[in-house]
This record gives C-alpha cells, structure tokens and sequence, in this order.
C-alpha cells in the first residue's frame, strides 16, 4: 500500500470512534488532513460535530468542508482530538510539530478527554529523536535561545546540529502565532521527560514537540492491516504508600 493508502486506512478507522454531538480537536498535517476529509464527508451526511482545528491550514480546509467549527475559547473542553505523529514509541511518547503547529496542537490535545493519534507503522520507534525535534521560539533573541537549548540540551544527553526551519526562499518559517522554530537533530532521545522538563526552563522557548502523557490511544496502518496501541499511564503513577 502507498504512504496515502495507509494515512487513510488510520483515518477511516479513527472515524469510528467519532460520534454525534462531539467537540472535537481536529490536528495539522498529512495524515490529519485525510481524517479532515472524511470528518467532512460524513457532516455533509448529517453527522452533528463542532470542531476547533489546530491550525489556520486546518481551519481552512474544515470550513471548506462544511465542518462547524469552533474556538477554545468558545468551546474550552473537548471529547477528542485526532491528530497525526511525526514519532511515536511504545509508551505512546510523541514527536510532533513536523508541520509547524506544535503550539496549538498540544494546547487543543490537552483540552480534550481523549488524544488518538493516526499514523502509519513507519512513525513507530523504539527510541524517539530520528525526526528532528521541533522547539518553537520566539523571535527575539534567537540565537542566545538556540544556544541555551543546546547547552541545557546536553546535560540529559542529546546532541545534535540545531537549525532554524526555513522556507524554500531562504526566509524563516513563521508559526501561526509569529514565532520560529528550530528543529533539533539529537538522533536519539532516551530521556524524554529530562528533556522535557530541560526546555521549560529556556525563557526564549515558547513549546516544544514532545507530546508527553497525553495520547490515549494510537492506530497504526501498515501492510498487514490496523494496529490499536492504548495507553496504559495508570503504571506510570507512583505506587500508594
């Protein structure tokens, strides 16, 4: 099967746990974008939803659709969000923000009850960081944020060229929100919380792209048909004195 094939075979079957009256978050990228398509088909066949997308792309491709659509600040709690992965490991650990919206999408994931990622078997890893880690910035002050990244970066172990994202014009790329974003080439992450918690302390980082704790669920389209991948944080949780 093609890489489309497959994005729409995880779509088709994220589809069946959508039902009528949900709030949903719809996510940005390829694969969200099949499931966009779908959801609009399926509203345009008399399904009742409301839907705060992730990104300005994602807003515009749902309103064309004919999707009814919201904000968080209408609509501040969700049923379920669906949205595409750049990486994901077996303990549901995610890499996103390969399309630049790293900031709403974990906003709008945190907001909902339930986070199902769709993906195709190639974005599962065993250890994340093979997809270069996207940490939006502000502008100012770039560099100095950039260079404390990579400092802080190192102390849990990951290192690796850091560059900001250009267009193909040479011109930076710019967020929904105004904001630059440095993709991070570690190659492997073995401390993501370490991490993590690493890059809430850069004053400059506005949000990075690990998607920690917050997927539920994962549908994996390969060759050989669907997986489902639930997640199980209750083993995560520190053991009753």
């Amino acid at each position: 099967m093609s890489s489309d094939a497959l994005k729409l075979a995880a779509a088709e079957r994220a589809l069946q746990f959508v039902e009528p009256k949900m709030r949903l978050g719809l996510g940005t990228g390829s694969t969200a974008a099949k499931f966009v398509e779908l959801l609009g088909a399926r509203v345009r066949a008399g399904l009742e939803v409301i839907a705060v997308p992730t990104s300005e792309a994602t807003r515009a491709q749902a309103a064309a659709l004919g999707i009814p659509l919201s904000t968080l600040d209408e609509t501040p709690l969700l049923d379920l969000t669906i949205d595409g992965a750049d990486e994901l490991d077996e303990e549901l650990r995610l890499i996103k923000g390969g399309g630049g919206a790293l900031l709403r999408e974990k906003i709008v994931a945190a907001a909902s009850d339930r986070m199902i990622v769709i993906a195709d078997t190639t974005k599962r890893v065993v250890t994340l960081g093979a997809f270069p880690l996207p940490i939006e910035i502000v502008r100012f002050g770039a560099t100095a944020t950039r260079n404390m990244i990579e400092m802080l970066a190192g102390d849990v172990g990951c290192q690796g060229k850091i560059t900001v994202r250009q267009l193909k014009d040479g011109t930076p790329f710019l967020t929904d929100g105004g904001n630059l974003i440095v993709d991070c080439a570690f190659g492997r992450i073995d401390d993501p919380e370490g991490l993590d918690d690493m890059l809430k302390v850069v004053p400059g980082v506005v949000e990075n792209g690990l998607f920690l704790g917050l997927a539920d669920a994962a549908i994996l389209a390969g060759p050989n048909g669907i997986e489902v991948l639930e997640a199980n944080y209750d083993d995560m949780l520190p053991d009753e004195v």
